[in-house]
């Protein structure tokens, strides 16, 4: 796996470019001189977690034949204060689920992901308490 990142301008603005040619915008805050025209590099993170997490939802509820109609995730997390670095130190995944899905079963799932599956979540447990929680919304008639 190879990141490249190229500084765009002359402060914080920086793109990441994968082997496959796939970008993200990287920045940093105002505060420090930055534009806000990419994500932080803490963001990106949660990003990461929330994309690990999602991909082992669907796959485990493909797998089980569940029909998934969408899936989105809100994540908030608490940096560690007065420290540096200022790590995670509480992250919360609310995952909002569409389709027939049994509680049960989006429960498991989520557990799975989060708990045994997921690499990104596997780093950041070392510094953060990790928790979710999930909704499940019936499938609408435009949706089937």
């Amino acid at each position: 796996m190879i990141i490249d990142i190229q500084r765009i301008d002359d402060a914080f603005h920086m793109r990441a470019v994968n082997e496959s040619g796939r970008t993200v915008e990287i920045d940093a805050a105002p505060a420090i001189g930055g534009y806000d025209a990419g994500m932080r590099p803490m963001q990106m993170v949660l990003a990461a977690l929330g994309g690990c997490s999602a991909i082992d939802v669907i796959d485990i509820l493909k797998k089980q034949r569940l029909k998934l109609q969408d899936i989105r995730l809100r994540i908030s997390a608490k940096r560690a204060e007065n420290v540096i670095p200022a790590v995670f130190s509480h992250i919360h995944m609310h995952f909002v689920l569409t389709g027939d899905i049994p509680d049960e079963k989006a429960a498991r799932a989520i557990t799975l992901s989060v708990d045994k599956y997921c690499s990104v979540a596997a780093m950041l447990r070392s510094t953060a308490e990790i928790s979710h929680s999930f909704e499940i919304l019936p499938t609408t008639p435009e949706q089937t």
